[in-house]
C-alpha cells in the first residue's frame, strides 16, 4: 500500500514587486521564492503548456516581468496577472508547490529550450 500524500496547502504568499519575486510557505514547512519571470515561463495556461507536452511554447523575452495583481481561485489556486498582460494560468496549490520543488531543473530546462531555438531571457 502506498503513501497518502497530503495535498499541499499554502499558509503565506506574498510578493515583492522590487525583487519580483512570490515567495510562498506551505503547511509542510517548505518555503519558495519563485521569480515572477520563472512563473510566467512556466504558467499553466494553454497558450503556454499546450494541450499536451509536446505542445509546451518556450516562451522568451520576459526577462523584466512582474506580477501585477494576484487573484485567489476557490480555495484551491491563484491567478496571477503579470504586466505583460498574461492572465490565463490558475496556479494551484500543488502546481506551486511542485514548481518550487523543481524550480532548478525546470529552469535548467527552460534555458536550454532558449539556447537550441536562438531565443533569449531579453525583450
Amino acid at each position: 500500500m502506498s503513501a497518502v500524500i497530503a495535498e499541499p496547502w499554502p499558509t503565506a504568499i506574498a510578493y515583492d514587486p522590487t525583487t519580483k519575486v512570490l515567495q510562498v510557505s506551505f503547511e509542510s514547512g517548505e518555503c519558495f521564492a519563485l521569480p515572477a519571470e520563472y512563473l510566467r515561463v512556466e504558467s499553466p495556461s494553454a497558450e503556454v503548456q499546450g494541450h499536451n507536452p509536446s505542445q509546451k511554447q518556450t516562451v522568451a523575452g520576459r526577462a523584466h516581468v512582474g506580477i501585477m495583481n494576484i487573484e485567489p481561485v476557490g480555495n484551491y489556486a491563484v491567478r496571477l496577472i503579470f504586466d505583460d498582460l498574461h492572465d490565463t494560468g490558475i496556479y494551484s496549490w500543488r502546481y506551486l508547490f511542485e514548481l518550487g520543488r523543481d524550480h532548478q531543473s525546470r529552469w535548467k530546462t527552460y534555458l536550454q529550450a532558449l539556447t537550441a531555438r536562438n531565443l533569449t531571457r531579453e525583450p
